[in-house]
């Protein structure tokens, strides 16, 4: 009976095998499902850039259906957030914002602020443009996100063709 205790508490641990095998298996295992969870971040950041151009954009469409035009590229976003100086007075002196439910503009999923113009330079129509610079903060790569379609799929991560049919005709000759 000695005899067999002995084996017993002798063959307490793993061998060095053993533990190689298993780290082998956790290292593959993580390998697989890294790049997963990597490529879902990615998506997930640019679905959300895409989400706030959207809700910046039905922003500036209330903005213009008060003034009964859109902020100037020089107002910027701001204008959503703070009526701008020169409104004022005048015929445009509706503004009845704020439009956003924030004190700041927003700022994109990699932290750099979202470009805006008006009149627009380069999507179609009488929208403003708005876009971010994308993950790699630069302007003009395939990677911005924008809210004009320049690809049938809108597989560049812009809004695509569909948000075409949102814009708004502001006629400001009353």
């Amino acid at each position: 009976m000695t005899g067999r205790n002995t084996r017993r508490t002798r063959r307490e641990g793993f061998t060095l095998t053993e533990m190689l095998i298993v780290l082998a298996i956790l290292v593959m295992l993580v390998a697989l499902v890294v790049p997963g969870f990597l490529g879902a971040q990615r998506r997930a950041d640019r679905q959300n850039a895409q989400a706030q151009i959207g809700l910046l954009r039905g922003a500036l469409e209330r903005y213009a259906m008060d003034t009964r035009n859109f902020p100037s590229t020089e107002e910027g976003l701001q204008a959503l957030i703070s009526q701008p100086g020169e409104m004022e007075s005048g015929p445009g002196a509706s503004w009845d914002g704020p439009y956003l439910s924030t004190n700041e503009i927003p700022r994109d999923p990699w932290g750099n602020e979202y470009q805006y113009v008006y009149p627009p330079e380069r999507g179609s129509g009488d929208f403003p443009d708005i876009w971010s610079f994308g993950p790699d903060g630069e302007d003009n790569t395939e990677d911005d996100i924008t809210n004009w379609g320049t690809t049938a799929e809108g597989d560049n991560g812009d809004l695509g063709p569909a948000a075409e049919d949102l814009d708004i005709r502001v006629d400001t000759e009353f």
